[in-house]
């Protein structure tokens, strides 16, 4: 069986119980060593065998799950955040389904989580914005027709962007160009929940000087949106007046 784990954005604590189990009892471990905080292989077994990815390519990682599981021995690919998103995890799932290879997944935590944590703030407020988008700029790999950050930044909801601090820049033209106001907030969490955390917060119009300022290269999440601002209205959830399934409103 080869179980892939979300190894949470980087605090070993934010690591699930269910995953630090699996990592702690596995017979061979690859993760990814450029993302993934090395602390969380802390519990590993002294015999197991440890790979990081990011010096394999995927026949690499392949063959080194092929031969584990042709010696009984339980294996943990081990992803940053949650796999779920830019994980690269399907293209491995397929091949060991090719391959009569068993495996399951584990959920993480998710660095848009944590910089949300980080941040104290919620990505979803009432009459602000009720839907999250989760991206990326175009860069080498190039993104899908109608996804284009221009197109998305029509929707004006809460944007969480991956994988795209050192195109700051094209990025606060592209979304201005979709619609955004200059005015918009945005901040940049630099390793979220990692101990050299950092957040540089502005607007589209300065936040990409801010952040070359700051000297952050890489490693870093992008939230864009009036959700950042200080203007909302309550949630219904808790309003006395508001009646739910567990409660009767009360008029004033």
């Amino acid at each position: 069986m080869i179980t892939f784990v979300g190894a949470g954005p980087g605090d070993p604590e934010l690591l699930t119980i269910k995953g630090k189990k699996i990592i702690d009892s596995a017979d061979v471990i690859i993760y990814a060593g450029s993302l993934v905080n090395p602390a969380i292989l802390d519990g590993a077994k002294k015999s197991a065998r440890i790979y990081n990815s990011a010096e394999m390519n995927l026949d690499e990682v392949i063959e080194v799950m092929k031969d584990a599981e042709s010696k009984g021995l339980r294996t943990a690919r081990v992803h940053t955040g949650d796999p779920a998103i830019y994980g690269a995890i399907r293209e491995q799932i397929d091949r060991l389904d090719s391959l009569g290879i068993e495996s399951a997944v584990v959920p993480g935590v998710s660095s848009a989580f944590a910089a949300a944590a980080a941040l104290k703030k919620e990505y979803t407020l009432p009459d602000i914005s009720q839907t999250v988008i989760f991206t990326r700029m175009e860069g080498r790999t190039p993104m899908p027709p109608r996804e284009k950050l221009q197109d998305l930044a029509k929707h004006h909801a809460t944007m969480v962007i991956f994988l795209s601090v050192g195109f700051l820049e094209e990025m606060s033209h592209q979304l201005i160009a979709g619609g955004y106001a200059e005015k918009t907030p945005v901040a940049v969490v630099y390793k979220a929940s990692w101990p050299e955390q950092k957040i540089v917060a502005g607007t589209l119009k300065d936040i990409a000087k801010k952040v070359e300022d700051s000297g952050i290269k890489k490693t870093a999440l992008t939230v864009v949106g009036d959700f950042l601002g200080d203007g909302y209205s309550l949630s219904k959830l808790y309003d006395k007046g508001f009646t739910t399934e567990y409660r009767k409103g009360t008029e004033e």
